[in-house]
């Protein structure tokens, strides 16, 4: 029951954070990068202080510096560097086209978790991977004769994989952080003052780029529906996928998260037709349909290495056994 609700709350943190470069699309050409990410980021820090402001003071005193840097490097990766990445990209590249090359992060860290996690890996979970690069090839139009692709949306398409690569460092220090919590019974991890804390660190980050956008001047010009955007961004996919992911990610491995990562591309590309109206030929579709099949053959062969929650709980049981 612990890995089926680990894996719902992984679908619920995808799909939120899918919906990313929708909400993007709608301040972009208005507001610079890091004005975008330090308001969204302020509209996060809000409603989660609302949300656990007691609980983050009893989390903070027992937080250890190791967990603290861990957070910091997921905060850089997570929220900061992956937002410069995406939304710098989705100035030169369709936002539906930009969705499903994040569908890149399933492959990046399934091979994060085999040579930094040293996580086994099957024929299943290898055709996986090829399937999911097969579609971002597709995507991007290598693998068809004569295509135009011009420089600079090779150029979009390009920051948006890096973006992928750094949403992937964050999926892997996210596990690697969850399983030495669990080690380490003195110390209890808590979702929601996790996010809080990293959603803390990636604002003070943002702040001094921030300012050099000028932000007053160009928030006092925006209408009610930017701001609606900004606050989706905000509350919906950072505040509320964020604390999905660390709920997940606590109980799943990093192939079942690096599986369920697919659902951020398949999001983007639903709602970018639906929503913004861009129209995806029959390449796109079957890219992301390549993402998607990658994703079901690395998520679905079978239950992951027991979570670190489930292994904390199994040898507390023994340890009661024996008592």
């Amino acid at each position: 029951m612990d890995y089926l609700n680990g894996k719902l709350y992984l679908i619920c943190a995808f799909s939120l954070a899918g919906t990313s470069v929708i909400s993007a699309r709608f301040v972009m050409g208005k507001l610079g990068t890091f004005t975008i990410t330090a308001v969204s980021l302020f509209f996060a820090l809000v409603f989660l202080v609302s949300l656990c402001g007691k609980q983050l003071v009893r989390y903070i005193p027992s937080m250890s510096f190791r967990t603290f840097l861990f957070l910091s490097l997921q905060a850089l990766c997570g929220i900061f560097l992956f937002r410069m990445f995406l939304l710098s990209g989705l100035y030169y590249t369709s936002a539906g086209e930009a969705g499903i090359l994040t569908g890149a992060t399933p492959a990046i860290t399934a091979f994060l978790a085999m040579v930094v996690l040293r996580e086994p890996v099957s024929r299943r979970k290898l055709a996986g991977i090829l399937c999911t690069v097969g579609g971002i090839l597709i995507i991007q139009g290598i693998l068809t004769p004569g295509n135009g692709l011009s420089l600079e949306h090779l150029g979009g398409n390009i920051l948006v994989l890096c973006a992928a690569a750094c949403e992937s460092a964050f999926n892997t220090l996210s596990r690697i952080s969850a399983v030495k919590a669990a080690a380490d019974l003195k110390e209890s991890s808590s979702p929601i003052a996790q996010t809080t804390i990293v959603t803390a660190i990636a604002l003070i980050l943002c702040l001094i780029p921030a300012m050099l956008e000028h932000p007053l001047q160009e928030l006092s010009g925006i209408g009610l529906m930017e701001w609606a955007a900004l606050l989706w961004y905000g509350v919906f996919v950072t505040a509320l996928a964020f604390i999905c992911w660390y709920s997940g990610i606590k109980r799943c491995g990093a192939f079942t998260a690096a599986a369920f990562s697919g659902m951020m591309p398949f999001t983007a590309l639903l709602l970018s037709t639906v929503v913004l109206g861009e129209s995806a030929d029959y390449q796109q579709w079957l890219g992301g349909f390549l993402v998607i099949a990658g994703m079901i053959l690395i998520g679905t062969e079978g239950r992951d290495a027991a979570s670190p929650l489930s292994r904390n709980r199994k040898s507390r049981g023994k340890e009661q056994v024996k008592e």
